[in-house]
C-alpha cells in the first residue's frame, strides 16, 4: 500500500536516510510529501505497521528489473527419454548412447527406459544389465540421479550431466 491507501492510524516511519520513529500516519504522509517521495507500507503485520519513505516508481522498476534478470539467468532443464530393449544389439546401443551424450552435453537430463514385452518380464536381470552397461558407458559425462527401478512392465533410470566444476 502506498500513500493515502495506508489505513493504519500510526506507523513506524523509516525515513530515506534511515532514521526511525513511531508517529501518526498523517505526520508521516506530510514528511513524505515535503520530501516529494512516497510513503510505502513495508511491513503491514507489525505493531505498529512499518512504513518507509522512498520513490515508489523507482522501487517498482528496480524490482521488475531484478525479476527479469533472474528469469534471463535461469536455465530450464528438460528430460529427454531414450528407450532401450532387453535384447538390444551393439550398433543400436551405440546409437542410443551417442544420442544420450548429445542430450547430456546440452545440459538436459536423460530418462532411460526399457519396456518388457511378453515373457521378457521374467528376465528382469537382463534389462538391469543393459541399464548398468548404459550407465557405465556414460560414466565420464554423467551421474546416475536415480537407479534402475521397475514400474509395471517398464524399468526406468534417470541420468543427469556431471557438473562442470
Amino acid at each position: 500500500m502506498v500513500n493515502e491507501h495506508i489505513r493504519a492510524r500510526e506507523v513506524r516511519l523509516i525515513t530515506d536516510d534511515g532514521d526511525q520513529g513511531v508517529m501518526p500516519k498523517a505526520d508521516a504522509q506530510k514528511i513524505a510529501d515535503d520530501a516529494e517521495l512516497d510513503l510505502v507500507l513495508v511491513q503491514a503485520n507489525a505493531k505498529p505497521p512499518v512504513a518507509k519513505i522512498m520513490d515508489y516508481g523507482k522501487f517498482k522498476f528496480d524490482s521488475q528489473k531484478k525479476v527479469r534478470e533472474q528469469r534471463k539467468n535461469q536455465k530450464t532443464v528438460t528430460v529427454k527419454e531414450i528407450r532401450l530393449s532387453p535384447t538390444i544389439d551393439s550398433g543400436d546401443f551405440n546409437t542410443k548412447k551417442n544420442n544420450a551424450m548429445k542430450f547430456l552435453s546440452k545440459g538436459n537430463k536423460v530418462k532411460v527406459s526399457i519396456r518388457f514385452r511378453g515373457r521378457a518380464i521374467t528376465h528382469k536381470e537382463i534389462g538391469r544389465e543393459v541399464m548398468n552397461r548404459f550407465a557405465e558407458e556414460l560414466a565420464d559425462v554423467t551421474k546416475v540421479e536415480s537407479r534402475a527401478k521397475m514400474e509395471g512392465r517398464s524399468m526406468f533410470m534417470v541420468l543427469a550431466p556431471k557438473d562442470a566444476k
